[in-house]
């Protein structure tokens, strides 16, 4: 089975069912499945060719869902990236896989519009009308292809075929391509259908960038695999999430923390009917025990569930209800989503005991298939079938899992380790701050100092970063230890992020380092 067959299924069985909706457009799963073979039939003639790969730079509208389907319909590789890249970003990730064409979107389309010049892909393709050498999307959906190639037959593709490549979102530097098969993407989308109750009748609303593996992987193919309904809108914003929810009876969702806690500051959330919701789901970044209880009396802990993996993982990794264990909020749960393993091992691979930290090590079938062109990374992450994560974590008595920080990100300061989160979590619990980030920065004595980036509440008292430092300093005193209590504050009116919401600490470590002050 591959997923170009999957569609194809759908399109015969619900021929009338909306399938893609955005704003008054509407395609049904037999529309969506003629078009996408349509295009099909564009790639081919322009050469594109059984494992060949194309970028998606993209939106989330229907054409993204429709041009995603015509790539594997042709044999090739999807390859979605980031709306909001630059040229030269998008010019690598073109080298890099080697990229037979480009779809644009003409919103999109400035930032990138110089490349057709620059890259030897086979065709470079934007919506909207033909410019220069960029041609047209609409031409190709009102027009017939020419000459009669060997058109490709889409059911020979196997679940061992490369399905697509999804860059990874680059936190700490120049990302990676993660390649997945058809096989990794049926069983984590089954994964989540089972685990989420996805169904025939489910109204599923995409806002988090579908360039990323849980949006694309998780919610949309599952959604592919049952035959719901898509709701589309390019990004997100609290405001229209709220009126989608309750205008699109909208019964999943899945998004960054962060969008949850911006809705319950929205004045419309009290009065919003979010009733259809069957499943608020979230992860991509850890919650403090604070706010992940704020966001689930919010929300209703009933209808919602933390999930943590890994883009490497298919995603996949564990899951947690609410409703069955709040009082574990902060923890990532107890047991790995259907289909996947995990544990918790030390520096030899060896299983940790109760309350010891050591890295998290993920194995199921969604496991990719490793990275691209990058053989001796995959060697490194990917070992006998376990995806080392490079996450810290322990298990407690009662088998949850609680993530304590990323390998990488922790702090060394006098000889002794600091885990950020920890300290993160300290400060967040303060009722004037709204979110905070903790990084490491040199220090001549001590290797590195202790630095919290934190944004105020609105309305909270002005303090300069000096007097924001008292503060810090007073209220943590007896909540940790003094080594970890930061010894420089800056304040942000925002924490730099990624287009799925992780926070950027490369970037705070760089605002930093220009900063250049020890305290």
């Amino acid at each position: 089975m591959n997923l170009s067959k999957v569609l194809q299924i759908n399109g015969d069985k619900y021929p009338d069912r909306e399938a893609l909706l955005f704003g008054e457009q509407r395609i049904t799963y037999r529309q969506w499945n003629e078009q996408a073979d349509h295009l099909a039939r564009h790639l081919q003639q322009k050469g594109i060719q059984r494992g060949d790969r194309v970028v998606l730079m993209m939106p989330n509208l229907p054409d993204f869902a429709i041009l995603y389907f015509a790539i594997l319909r042709a044999g090739g590789v999807a390859v979605p990236i980031n709306a909001r890249f630059s040229r030269e970003e998008v010019a690598y990730i073109l080298e890099d896989c080697q990229a037979g064409g480009i779809f644009v979107h003409e919103k999109l389309f400035p930032s990138v519009a110089e490349l057709a010049g620059m890259q030897p892909s086979r065709f470079h393709v934007k919506t909207g009308p033909a410019e220069g050498s960029w041609e047209s999307l609409e031409d190709w959906k009102t027009s017939s292809p020419s000459g009669d190639p060997p058109w490709f037959d889409p059911t020979t593709l196997t679940g061992e075929d490369e399905v697509d490549v999804l860059y990874t979102s680059g936190t700490t530097g120049c990302p990676k391509g993660v390649r997945f098969s058809h096989s990794n993407l049926l069983t984590v989308g089954t994964m989540i259908a089972i685990e989420f109750e996805v169904n025939l009748g489910s109204r599923v609303l995409h806002m988090m960038p579908l360039s990323h593996s849980a949006p694309l992987h998780l919610m949309f193919v599952s959604a592919v695999i049952v035959g719901a309904s898509h709701v589309f809108y390019p990004t997100f914003t609290p405001e229209v999430f709220l009126r989608l929810v309750e205008q699109g009876r909208i019964t999943h969702f899945f998004g960054a923390p962060v969008a949850y806690l911006l809705s319950m500051g929205e004045p419309a959330f009290r009065e919003a009917d979010l009733s259809s919701a069957k499943y608020w789901v979230y992860g991509g970044s850890p919650l403090s025990k604070d706010q992940a209880d704020a966001i689930a009396d919010a929300f209703g802990k009933e209808k919602l569930v933390c999930v943590y993996g890994l883009t490497e993982a298919g995603p996949s990794g564990t899951l947690m209800h609410h409703r069955d264990y709040h009082e574990k909020s902060g923890s990532i749960g107890r047991r790995g989503a259907l289909f996947t393993e995990i544990e918790i091992v030390d520096e030899q691979g060896q299983p940790c005991p109760v309350d010891r930290i050591g890295e998290i090590r993920l194995r199921g079938e969604g496991t990719m298939l490793g990275y691209l062109n990058r053989p001796e990374e995959t060697m490194e992450t990917l070992k006998n079938g376990w995806i080392y994560t490079g996450d810290l974590a322990f298990r407690d008595g009662d088998g949850f899992f609680w993530i304590v920080d990323r390998k990488k990100d922790v702090i060394i300061t006098g000889g002794i380790n600091v885990y950020p989160k920890e300290v993160e979590d300290a400060l967040t619990s303060h009722p004037a701050v709204q979110e905070a980030a903790v990084v490491g920065l040199p220090h001549p004595t001590w290797g590195e100092t202790v630095t919290a980036f934190m944004v105020p509440k609105p309305g909270a008292n002005p303090l300069d970063e000096d007097g924001w430092l008292k503060e810090v300093r007073r209220y943590l005193a007896g909540k940790i230890a003094e080594f970890k209590i930061p010894g420089s504050v800056k304040m942000l009116t925002g924490l730099p992020r990624n287009a799925s919401g992780k926070i950027l600490k490369h970037r705070l470590k760089e605002i930093g380092t220009e900063a250049d002050s020890y305290v």
